[in-house]
């Protein structure tokens, strides 16, 4: 009963037998079908020992969605200035495999409420676990997750509940060798810009900015955030994978230092940046 309705909330209903078929079963919505770029299920991390406004400019570790499009963030070469363009990149599984990962969520306790603890240690991240059903959301947010397992400060009960999380993100993030994967093109570019300082001996040739205005709207004490649509998120995507994160872009006639943030389907603006 479970899996039928979780199956029902996910799939996308061809049918008025289908949907009232599934409101009947499973109290999920009946009256449209499922938005295909709805979120199912989110790992994010965050905190850390990191710069302020740092975390706006993260990608989460993975989201899937109720289509079946997983994105992740792929490989980065281990060079530096690395890449100005995340490697962003999406795979896709049917409705079986995205009510499986519904699935293996609820039975790692996302839903639960239950204390996990607090390991001993500073400076950690945060993960955050979010899954999203006809019942509702659920968020489970775990302070040193990888860094505090171990940890004597925590009790049986807290270390078995931390491992079947850990469980959960490992399965979640896992590469699949047979599973192909491309690059995720987005709709929207959000643009974080910031003062620009060269570095000695890496100066590079400043680069006219193709997106709406810089800064955009304060993010975070020296960080503004604009966002970019329609034509000018082809023209920012295209000009970022030729540049590197030093590149300097002017605008308005000042210059910036830039990190780029694809936005990701369920995701309209800067507000929807975790922070």
């Amino acid at each position: 009963m479970i899996r039928r309705a979780l199956a029902c909330a996910l799939a996308v209903l061809g049918s008025s037998a289908a949907l009232a078929a599934c409101a009947q079963g499973s109290g999920a919505p009946a009256a449209t079908p499922a938005d295909p770029d709805a979120l199912v299920l989110r790992v994010t991390q965050g905190g850390g020992y990191t710069a302020p406004g740092a975390d706006l400019g993260r990608l989460p570790l993975v989201s899937v969605y109720r289509d079946g499009r997983v994105i992740t963030e792929g490989p980065v070469a281990a060079i530096y200035p690395g890449p100005a363009w995340p490697n962003v990149q999406v795979a896709r599984i049917d409705a079986d495999a995205v009510t499986d990962l519904v699935d293996a969520a609820l039975d790692a306790g996302v839903t639960a409420t239950g204390d996990l603890g607090s390991p001993g240690i500073a400076d950690a991240t945060t993960t955050t676990i979010t899954l999203i059903t006809a019942d509702g959301t659920s968020t489970r947010e775990v302070y040193g997750l990888r860094e505090g397992q171990g940890d004597p400060a925590l009790t049986t009960e807290q270390a078995a509940a931390r491992t079947a999380l850990a469980d959960l993100v490992d399965r979640l993030t896992a590469p699949a060798a047979e599973q192909e994967t491309e690059a995720y093109q987005p709709t929207a570019v959000a643009a974080l810009a910031g003062s620009y300082t060269a570095e000695d001996g890496l100066e590079r040739d400043p680069v006219s900015w193709p997106g709406a205005a810089l800064p955009g709207e304060s993010a975070a004490p020296g960080l503004g955030c604009t966002v970019s649509t329609g034509d000018e998120a082809t023209a920012v995507t295209a000009a970022a994978q030729d540049a590197d994160a030093l590149t300097p872009w002017t605008d308005g006639g000042s210059t910036w230092a830039v990190t780029f943030r694809p936005l990701l389907p369920d995701e309209t603006g800067c507000a929807d940046l975790a922070g």
